[in-house]
């Protein structure tokens, strides 16, 4: 069964809404976005649904057009996270995702770690995954895996966007996907409600392109 297709029966099993995620561990605002999606769980009948995206793979052949830091960041540090992840999802399941994520974005963007081969280490240790998966930081035969699950997400808003992708079913049972948003902190209750009701009504409309706003300030992750 492929990816897609088994996250289509346990959304379909569940009774819920499925509203596919696709995120790197890396990405501060993904991390933040997620959280949020989590906090949405709770008050609306939907079920996430984590896919992996690589901020590597989407800037590969565009790596002399960024900023020398960033492009540094994703020659060296942007590739070891998600080729454990990808590892730990095809050796032990799409189901393990949520929760490494959570012990990944906890240790490296709230804690502060760092995005470091220990960080890794520990978040699998966090969730109980076994440390051999750590075997896959420097190379892995999954990548094929890594490029599909990143192309999914992708193709469904374009290659100008990073991440979080996130894809929900439609009125007429086709998906309505998007980049974002793009948010801090991590609304709450109700008002975490309000976003994704009012994201859904905006991501509907079949000319929508785009709504942003200047960002002042980087992702606050006081509340998390």
């Amino acid at each position: 069964m492929s990816e897609q297709s088994s996250a289509q029966s346990t959304g379909a099993t569940s009774g819920k809404t499925p509203v596919d995620f696709w995120f790197d561990p890396l990405c501060p605002w993904a991390w933040m976005t997620s959280r949020w999606v989590l906090e949405v769980e709770k008050v609306r009948d939907i079920k996430v649904r984590w896919h992996l995206m690589s901020l590597a793979v989407l800037n590969e052949n565009k790596l002399d057009e960024l900023p020398e830091e960033y492009r540094e960041m994703l020659e060296t540090t942007a590739w070891g996270p998600v080729r454990v992840v990808i590892a730990a999802r095809q050796e032990h399941g799409a189901e393990v995702l949520g929760d490494l994520y959570t012990a990944l974005g906890t240790r490296i963007h709230n804690q502060g770690e760092g995005i470091e081969k220990d960080v890794v280490a520990r978040a699998l240790k966090d969730v109980g995954l076994p440390e051999s998966l750590m075997d896959h930081w420097d190379s892995t035969p999954y990548e094929p895996e890594l490029r599909a699950s990143h192309n999914d997400g992708i193709e469904k808003v374009g290659q100008e966007v990073g991440t979080p992708v996130i894809a929900v079913p439609g009125s007429d049972g086709e998906q309505i996907a998007f980049f974002g948003p793009v948010v801090t902190p991590a609304p709450k209750g109700e008002e975490a409600a309000k976003l994704w009701d009012g994201t859904l009504m905006v991501a509907s409309i079949p000319g929508f392109y785009e709504i942003k706003r200047t960002r002042t300030k980087g992702p606050d992750f006081s509340n998390l």
